[in-house]
C-alpha cells in the first residue's frame, strides 16, 4: 500500500503566491515562508470582500474516536477538494499539528492519501514557528513570575498558590509535576511546579480566540497567574511583560496559508487540543477563509461531544459565527469497535457489529440536532468495508431523515468526495435556524456542566468533588460565573470513563476541579483521569522516523 509520505512526494506545489492570488489575497498582504507557505497579514481582513455570495461555514465533526480511526482531517480536506472540483469558491480552515501527538500515538496530522495539505513535513514539524512563539510567550511569563519571587516578591505572591505553569510542545509525563528553584538561594525560590503541553496552554487558546492585536493584548493582560498572601488575584499585567509577550506573538497571530494536494487553499493556524482545550483553529483563520471564499470547511477535534460542543458554545459565541451545516464523520471500522469488536478483528464483514455500533452515531446525530444544525453523515470508506455493512448505516440515516454519503476521498481525492459535497450543499440549501447553545451564560457553572453532561454525553448527572465545589464558589465570587465552560475529559468515550464505548447509559460525570482561563474567556472543567501533559506510548511514532540522505523524512504519517 502506498503511504501518505510516498503520495506526498508525488505532489508538485503551485507557488503560494498563485494560490493566494486565486483566492483574492493581495500580494502586499503575503509574508512568504519559502515557495509553499505564507502568512497573511491581518490587514487583508480590512479590504472589501471580493466575493458577492454569502459566506457559508461547514463544520466537520465525528463520532466518538476509536483506535481504528475516523479520518476527520482527511475528510475535511477531501470535502474541500470536492467543492474545488465543482468550481466552487472554497477554502479550508484547520488546526496546526502539535509535535507531541506527531511523535507519540497519532503521527502526522495533515490528512491522508490524496486528501492531504502540503508541505507535509514542514506543517507537521515546525511550520512557521507559531507553536514555538506560543511556548516562548508562555514561558517568559513563567520566568517573570519566578524572577519576581527571587527579587523580593513585592506583590507578595503566595508560592503555594502560583497557578501559571510552563509548557513545551512534546509529550513528556516526567514533567507533569516537578519542584523548581532547587540548588540554593541563587537558583530561585523552590516551589511545586509543572509543565503542560503547548496545545493545552491558555496562551494557545488566547491566540486562537483573539480578533486582533488589541484583543490579544487585553486577553494576555487579564490572565490569572497567582494569588497573593491575602488570597487576592494577581494577573499577568502585573508581571510587566505583556509588551514582550506581544512581540513574541506578533507573527504568530497571522494565519498561515498553504494548499491541499489538489491546490485547494487552506488556512492552517492554531492548535488547541479538544479534550483539554477548545479544539478549534483560530478565529482569524476562519474569518479570513470566509472573507475570501464562499465556502469554508473547518473542523473541531474529536467527537461532537467535545470539539463540536466547544466550537459552538465557546468559539461561535465569542466570534459571532454560525455554521450552516455539520458533517459527522464515521467509519465502518470505528462502528464495529463501538459494537464490541477488537481492533485486531475489524477486516472481515460483520454486519451485526456495525449494527451494534450505530447507537454511538445516533447519539452524535442527536447532539448536532440539539445544537440546532442539520447533520450530514460522511462514511469515510475503507477498502475492507462491505456493501452490506455500508447499507446498514445508510438505512439508519434514512430512517432518521439525515443526509448520508459514502466518501472515497482517501484513495481518490476530491472526486471521491463529490457525493459528500452534494449532500452538504443540499443540507445547506434547506437552511437552518441560528444555533442553539447547550446552556445560557447566566446559568451557574454547575448547571452548565450538568447540561452538557446530560444533553450531549447522556449522563444521569454530575458529581462535584469537594475541591470542584470550592473552585466554583471562589470563581463565582471573583465574577467568572458567566463564562462558558470548556470540559476536559477523555475523548474515547461519551462518558468520562475511557472503557465505556458505544452509547453508555447510567453513568455520572465526576468533576475534580474547575479553573479559570480568564484571558481565553472560559472555565476549564477537569473530569475523570485527564492530564494536561500527555505521555509517549510504549512504541512512539518517533521510533519510526528518520532523515534520509536525500533530505526526505520518513515515518511522518
Amino acid at each position: 500500500m502506498t503511504t501518505d509520505v510516498e503520495i506526498a512526494r508525488q505532489f508538485t506545489p503551485r507557488p503560494i503566491a498563485e494560490i493566494a492570488e486565486a483566492l483574492g489575497v493581495h500580494s502586499e498582504d503575503l509574508q512568504p515562508y519559502g515557495q509553499a507557505i505564507a502568512k497573511v497579514d491581518l490587514n487583508a481582513l480590512n479590504r472589501p470582500r471580493a466575493r458577492k455570495g454569502k459566506a457559508r461555514l461547514v463544520l466537520v465533526s465525528a463520532i466518538t474516536p476509536t483506535p481504528a480511526g475516523e479520518g476527520k482531517t482527511t475528510t475535511s480536506i477531501g470535502l474541500a477538494q470536492a467543492f474545488h472540483a465543482k468550481k466552487e469558491s472554497v477554502c479550508l480552515a484547520l488546526r496546526e499539528p502539535s509535535l507531541g501527538p506527531c511523535m507519540g500515538v497519532k503521527g502526522g496530522a495533515c490528512g491522508g492519501g490524496y486528501s492531504q495539505i502540503m508541505p507535509l513535513d514542514r506543517i507537521n514539524l515546525h511550520f512557521t514557528g507559531d507553536f514555538h512563539a506560543i511556548t516562548s510567550a508562555n514561558n517568559l511569563l513563567a520566568a517573570m513570575i519566578d524572577n519576581h519571587l527571587h527579587f523580593g516578591n513585592k506583590l507578595r505572591l503566595d508560592v503555594r498558590n502560583v497557578l501559571w505553569r510552563r509548557v513545551m510542545d512534546m509529550n513528556d509525563r516526567a514533567l507533569r509535576n516537578i519542584v523548581s528553584g532547587m540548588g540554593g538561594p541563587g537558583q530561585g525560590v523552590p516551589r511545586e511546579n509543572g509543565f503542560d503541553i503547548t496545545a493545552a496552554s491558555e496562551i494557545m487558546a488566547v491566540l486562537c480566540l483573539s480578533n486582533d492585536f488589541d484583543d490579544l493584548r487585553a486577553r494576555l493582560e487579564r490572565i490569572l497567574v497567582a494569588y497573593d498572601l491575602d488570597g487576592q488575584p494577581v494577573y499577568a499585567k502585573q508581571m510587566d511583560c505583556i509588551g514582550a509577550m506581544m512581540a513574541l506573538l506578533r507573527d504568530a497571530l497571522s494565519p498561515n496559508l498553504v494548499q491541499s494536494f489538489e491546490g485547494t487553499p487552506a488556512f492552517v493556524h492554531g492548535g488547541p487540543f479538544a479534550n483539554i482545550a477548545h479544539g478549534c483553529n483560530s478565529v482569524l483563520a476562519t474569518r479570513m477563509s470566509m472573507h475570501f471564499a464562499d465556502w469554508t470547511i473547518t473542523e473541531a477535534g474529536f467527537g461532537a461531544d467535545l470539539g463540536a460542543e466547544k466550537f459552538f458554545d465557546i468559539k461561535c459565541r465569542q466570534a459571532g459565527l454560525d455554521p450552516d451545516a455539520v458533517v459527522l464523520v464515521a467509519t465502518i471500522r470505528a462502528l464495529k469497535m463501538h459494537g464490541g469488536k477488537a481492533k485486531t478483528d475489524l477486516d472481515g464483514e460483520d454486519v451485526a457489529a456495525v449494527q451494534g455500533g450505530l447507537p454511538n452515531l445516533e447519539k452524535h446525530i442527536e447532539n448536532i440536532q440539539t445544537l440546532g444544525k442539520p447533520p450530514v453523515v460522511a462514511l469515510n470508506r475503507f477498502g475492507t468495508d462491505s456493501d452490506a455493512e455500508i447499507e446498514v448505516v445508510r438505512k439508519r440515516c434514512a430512517e432518521l431523515n439525515v443526509e448520508f454519503a459514502v466518501s472515497n476521498h482517501h484513495p481518490e481525492g476530491g472526486k471521491g468526495a463529490l457525493a459528500l459535497a452534494d449532500a452538504v450543499m443540499q443540507a445547506v440549501a434547506r437552511g437552518s435556524e441560528p444555533f442553539t447553545p447547550v446552556y445560557a451564560l447566566t446559568d451557574t457553572p454547575e448547571e452548565k456542566i450538568r447540561q452538557v453532561a446530560q444533553k450531549l454525553y447522556g449522563a444521569d448527572d454530575i458529581a462535584l468533588a469537594p475541591a470542584a465545589t470550592r473552585d466554583i464558589k471562589n470563581l463565582t465570587a471573583m465574577g467568572y460565573a458567566d463564562l462558558p465552560i470548556c470540559i476536559a475529559k477523555v475523548p474515547s468515550s461519551l462518558s468520562d470513563n475511557a472503557a465505556l464505548i458505544g452509547r453508555p447509559t447510567g453513568f455520572t460525570v465526576s468533576v475534580k476541579n474547575v479553573v479559570v482561563n480568564a484571558g481565553a474567556g472560559f472555565l476549564v472543567v477537569i473530569t475523570g483521569n485527564i492530564f494536561r501533559m500527555p505521555g509517549l506510548p510504549q512504541d512512539p511514532m518517533a521510533s519510526h522516523m528518520d532523515l534520509m540522505p536525500d533530505g526526505e523524512i520518513i515515518g511522518l504519517e
